[in-house]
């Protein structure tokens, strides 16, 4: 009796696996292809996540020049580029080079590391909900921010300096308080939202002790804009990407395989603690930069990474087609901030904070009618 309950469950398993082959074999296959260098190195690339990567980047190409040739002296996309390679009259080389370029390039590159951060912080914490602005970067970048502003009155130089010291020292608290013989996603997320929590009371003190002026100043700082950003903030920012962004995408590798768990991991070679670490350490710069550069721009972390997913429909933490996504989603708020509502009447943080929450209502209606919530 006990020999044929075990022919049948095994026959039972290999119809199972004869099922699963077939499955297999009807389902699409990725386009993927392999690149081998003369030294023997092999990489895989994905065609669709490179395609999404160039059209991104072309769209936030596009919407950088329309948005260069926005504002109360309009510049037709034709005159902008002759401007850009020097052809130009003097007004409008004035305008392009010295107004509105340095603003667009503060744009995109905010952008840029915005989703890059909020790629990794989500990737690391293996929740879609662990980008900066919940994890209270944010908000400990904007308490550096206003303790300048409402305690030593400082100046422009000085709040970026602030922003970005509060963003590195909350997110060093974070760390610190979330490990436990390593940092795991539950506990760096649940520490987070406490310390999100924190910084606010924190901030809202620091309101109420400010005079009418320097309130009115750090309101309008905490709404994060791009107005009035010039080359001072350009080259810092360019220069810290230029260091983070190859050292970041030269770990994705290990950070996919850590989607795996620590114990696979390790099994694997990766150094896990020291890629958490300097990973982590990455996207904490990067936040802390661009909220000094244009002040706290809200939900711009939290759903490029999750729009580029879509968009690549690959797995793992899509390093680069995130960061291509922020650069065009900033740029495109800017637009309409500007094309809509005129120039510097609304900040981008507006924009881009009305953008992320219908999205995320979306994504909750989306979800609860597929079942899943």
């Amino acid at each position: 009796m006990r020999t044929a309950l075990k022919k049948e469950a095994t026959s039972e398993e290999n119809d199972d696996d004869v099922r699963g082959a077939a499955r297999s074999a009807v389902k699409p296959v990725r386009a993927n292809r392999a690149v081998r260098a003369p030294g023997g190195l092999s990489v895989r690339l994905d065609v669709r996540a490179l395609t999404v990567v160039v059209l991104l980047l072309l769209a936030a190409l596009a919407a950088s020049v329309v948005l260069i040739g926005t504002g109360d002296f309009p510049i037709s996309a034709g005159d902008v580029l002759r401007t850009l390679v020097g052809d130009g009259n003097a007004g409008q080389e004035f305008i392009v080079n010295e107004l509105r370029l340095p603003r667009v390039l503060v744009g995109l590159l905010v952008g840029a590391a915005l989703g890059l951060g909020g790629a990794l912080f989500q990737a690391l914490s293996r929740n879609p909900l662990g980008s900066p602005d919940i994890l209270g970067l944010g908000q400990g970048a904007t308490a550096g921010a206003l303790m300048m502003i409402v305690l030593f009155s400082g100046d422009a130089g000085q709040v970026t300096v602030g922003a970005l010291v509060g963003g590195l020292a909350t997110g060093l608290a974070i760390y610190l308080l979330a490990w436990k013989r390593g940092v795991h996603g539950y506990r760096l997320v649940l520490v987070g939202i406490g310390m999100s929590a924190i910084m606010m009371a924190v901030n809202g003190y620091l309101l109420t002790k400010a005079d009418l002026v320097d309130a009115a100043r750090a309101v309008v700082w905490m709404t994060g804009s791009l107005s009035g950003r010039d080359w001072a903030q350009v080259w810092p920012l360019l220069g810290l990407c230029a260091v983070l962004v190859p050292l970041v995408l030269a770990n994705a590798r290990g950070l996919r395989m850590m989607e795996m768990g620590d114990d696979v991991s390790y099994a694997l070679g990766v150094r896990v603690e020291r890629v958490r670490l300097l990973l982590m350490l990455s996207a904490v710069l990067l936040t802390a930069a661009a909220t000094a550069a244009a002040g706290p721009v809200s939900f711009v972390a939290l759903t490029a990474p999750q729009l580029a997913r879509r968009l690549t429909r690959s797995p793992g933490p899509n390093l680069l087609p995130s960061l291509c996504m922020g650069a065009a989603l900033l740029v495109s708020a800017d637009w309409i901030s500007q094309r809509v509502f005129g120039a510097d009447q609304l900040p981008v943080g507006v924009v881009t904070g009305v953008l992320g929450g219908v999205y995320l209502l979306w994504l909750l209606v989306t979800e609860r009618k597929a079942g899943r919530i």
